[in-house]
C-alpha cells in the first residue's frame, strides 16, 4: 500500500495524537473518513484507498483460496492486526494488510468484541504490492510480520508478469524468502493450494 508519512487534521474525525500511541488508544480512535491507517511505533500513518485492479487482485485471490482451505482457517481482506511487537500500554504496530489466512477459532472474539486480530491468529498474511510501497512490503513489512512470529509473508507484485514471494518463518524472528513464482503457484505448505496468478486480473 503507499503510505503517507503525515495526516493532516481535515482527514481524521478525531484529533491527531500529541503522544505516541499504544495499540489500546489507537483501537479507540476509530476509522478517517477516506483511506485507512496503520499503527508504527506508535505513530499514526494513513494510506489512501487502493486502486480498482490492487482491490480486484485481492479479492480474486480471496475467492480461490477460500474452497481450497481446511476447516479450521477463513480469510480476511482489509482488516487490522495487533502484531504485538511491544507490552501493552507502549507504543504499538498495527498494520491492515491486503489480505490475511486466519483462524477460524479467532472470528467469536474479534466479532464480539470489534477487536482486531492478533499476530497469533494469523497463519498467512498477504501484501499486493503498490508502486509506492515496494521498499515497505518487501523490507518493512518483511521484518516486521516475521518479528511479530505469523507463519508465512506472501507478497503479490502485479507488475507483468504477475509474481508471487512466498516468506517463511526460518529461526526466531526472521524470513527465508522462496523465488518469485510466475504463472500457477502450487504449494502443500501450509496447506495444499493452486493459484493461477494470470488469472488474478482477470
Amino acid at each position: 500500500m503507499t503510505a503517507r508519512p503525515e495526516p493532516t487534521q481535515s482527514e481524521f474525525p478525531w484529533k491527531i495524537p500529541d503522544h505516541l500511541l499504544s495499540i489500546e488508544e489507537y483501537a479507540a480512535l476509530g476509522e478517517p473518513e477516506s483511506g485507512f491507517t496503520e499503527l508504527v511505533e506508535g505513530r499514526v500513518v494513513m494510506s489512501p484507498s487502493p486502486i480498482r485492479r490492487h482491490n480486484r487482485a485481492a479479492y480474486r485471490l480471496s475467492t480461490i483460496l477460500e474452497p481450497q482451505l481446511p476447516p479450521e482457517l477463513d480469510v480476511n481482506l482489509d482488516l487490522d492486526v495487533d502484531l504485538g511487537l511491544t507490552p501493552p500500554g507502549q507504543a504499538g504496530f498495527s498494520r491492515r494488510p491486503d489480505f490475511m489466512i486466519t483462524y477460524r477459532a479467532a472470528n467469536e472474539r474479534v466479532d464480539r468484541d470489534s477487536a482486531m486480530f492478533r499476530a497469533n491468529e494469523v497463519l498467512v498474511v498477504v501484501e499486493v504490492v503498490s508502486p509506492g510501497s515496494k521498499r515497505t512490503d518487501h523490507k518493512t513489512k518483511h521484518s516486521e510480520y516475521a518479528e511479530a512470529g505469523i507463519p508465512f509473508y506472501w507478497i503479490l507484485d502485479l507488475t507483468q508478469p504477475i509474481s508471487l514471494v512466498v516468506c517463511h518463518r526460518d529461526g526466531e524472528s526472521r524470513y527465508r524468502n522462496g523465488p518469485a513464482v510466475t504463472g500457477v503457484f502450487t504449494t502443500t505448505e501450509p496447506f495444499p493450494c493452486k493459484i493461477d496468478l494470470n488469472a488474478l486480473l482477470d
